[in-house]
Formats: structure tokens, C-alpha cells, sequence
């Protein structure tokens, strides 16, 4: 886990969380427990995309549940479309 305390930060600053993030996200611990977490902006726009994804789909479902069914497609072709679906959102 890629940490910091929150005294380094007041001590250095940014600099000094820049310099983690290049690990990866940054865990601040403040009183020995991590508080929050440092993203950067490109973690950041991924993790944004993959929610907005499943948002998404979970609209696109509930669409779906409200019409009627028509009874044109298989239940094999049901699981295939939603497999696809599931791996869109990786």
C-alpha cells in the first residue's frame, strides 16, 4: 500500500504526494489510520468511466424490464448479450 502521513504533507506539501502518486493511488494516514485516498486525474477519469458505465447498464436493464416481453429472442442469446455487457464494463 502506497501511504503517506498527513505530517509529511504539511511538512513538504504537494511535492510530496506527486512523488507517491507516481506508485500509484496514496493512502494518508493520519493518528496510524488511513483517512482518504489520493487519485491521480488519469485513476481518476477511469474509475469516473467504469461508474458511469454501470450506471448505464443498470438503466439500460431496468429499461428493459419494463417492456413487454416479445418472446423473440432465446435465452441463450439473453446470456450472451448480457456477458457482453458485464465485459464492457472492464
Amino acid at each position: 500500500m502506497n501511504v503517506i502521513p498527513a505530517t509529511e504533507i504539511k511538512r513538504r506539501g504537494v511535492v510530496a504526494l506527486e512523488e507517491c502518486l507516481k506508485y500509484g493511488p496514496v493512502h494518508i494516514i493520519k493518528n496510524n489510520r488511513p483517512t482518504c485516498a489520493v487519485l491521480s486525474e488519469e485513476e481518476y477519469q477511469k474509475l469516473k468511466n467504469q461508474i458511469s458505465k454501470r450506471k448505464r447498464a443498470v438503466f439500460n436493464l431496468s429499461s428493459m424490464l419494463e417492456k413487454p416481453a416479445t418472446g423473440k429472442k432465446t435465452r441463450k442469446q439473453i446470456d450472451k448479450l448480457f456477458k457482453e455487457e458485464r465485459d464492457s464494463w472492464e
